[in-house]
């Protein structure tokens, strides 16, 4: 408990470009999350160097997606918003926790063997061990709820597993998390493959609609998008690209689906996507200027990381203290 309230934790990598799909299902739900938790929103730089990452580049996004997150509507007066890099704790804890985790665990992990399966030319100690760190993000914190997607359900499950592990030894070191199901965030599928999942490392750029695209760029990957043979916009699992468009133009103008059917019912698909684009666009426009305005405010920003950064060390350095005394390491003579 901070401020008498529930802890809530979650972030994103700073690796590729953000989605409609990372709005519509995780950013656009946490908005409102500090009027009921003391909520801690990273952004996951020492996860993403999982992946070899162009130096300047990384930096670049990392800081763009700090930016994003307090354009996209995320107050960092009344949410910890910060870089995890900027936090020593969070690679310190990951080694504690290490030595209680087990490699069989580890072993079980798919999101493992799905990154290896694509990096086979990097398949390092750091990926093998992500979920420690990630369990390190999270019980720094003493979060009681994590908001999870599917991909993320064995990492929570590990988490508790090690929480519980240490607090065996220990006694009451760690809050054990559980998962956050408040409003379901959309699902939203590729453009060119409905039957996955949009992703910002998609290969086919047509597939996903970034956050940062441009109206024209927006409307022409609509136009594009694959729907099927039907001549029928109805939400179905025979219409998988129907179906996507239809939960897009929901999500973004407010219009529930079944109303959305009779509003096009008779109209081909070319004017559908038409008002599914411009959906979008209303929805990323003022996203857009006030990256864009926030941006030019360095000075600003960089106060912003300092003292959310400041707050995030004050929490996670409190929890660390405890459990290296807990551990028997020796503290520093002051």
């Amino acid at each position: 408990m901070i401020n008498d309230k529930q802890v809530l934790y979650s972030g994103m990598q700073a690796t590729g470009n953000l989605t409609i799909g990372n709005y519509l299902g995780a950013l656009k739900n946490w908005l409102t999350l500090n009027e009921e938790y003391e909520c801690f929103f990273g952004v996951m730089d020492l996860h993403s160097l999982t992946v070899r990452q162009n130096p300047a580049e990384f930096r670049k996004k990392a800081k763009n997606l700090f930016i994003l997150y307090i354009a996209a509507g995320l107050d960092p007066k009344k949410n910890c918003i910060y870089f995890q890099s900027h936090v020593s704790a969070h690679a310190e804890l990951a080694w504690l926790l290490n030595c209680f985790t087990y490699v069989g665990e580890l072993n079980r992990m798919t999101q493992f063997k799905d990154k290896a399966a694509k990096h086979k030319d990097n398949i390092n100690a750091g990926l093998f061990t992500y979920p420690v760190l990630m369990a390190a993000d999270i019980l720094l914190y003493q979060a009681d709820f994590v908001p999870v997607g599917k991909d993320q359900k064995q990492h929570l499950e590990i988490t508790r597993d090690i929480a519980e592990r240490v607090n065996a030894v220990y006694g009451d070191v760690f809050t054990v998390p559980e998962p956050f199901f408040g409003k379901a965030g959309t699902k939203i599928m590729s453009l060119q493959e409905p039957t996955q999942k949009m992703s910002k490392s998609d290969e086919n750029p047509n597939g996903s609609i970034y956050l940062m695209d441009d109206p024209d760029t927006i409307v022409r990957k609509f136009k594009r998008a694959v729907t099927d043979s039907f001549s029928e916009i109805r939400y179905s699992e025979e219409q998988p690209g129907v179906s996507n468009l239809l939960e897009i133009y929901s999500a973004c103008s407010g219009t529930p689906i079944a109303d959305a059917e009779k509003e096009f019912e008779g109209r081909g698909y070319g004017e559908f996507k038409e008002a599914v684009a411009e959906a979008v666009i209303s929805v990323l426009k003022p996203m857009q200027d006030e990256y864009a305005r926030l941006s030019g405010e360095k000075a600003y920003i960089d106060g912003l990381i300092r003292e959310n950064d400041e707050k995030a060390a004050y929490y996670a350095n409190k929890t660390l203290r405890k459990v290296r005394k807990k551990m028997g390491l020796n503290e520093i003579p002051r």
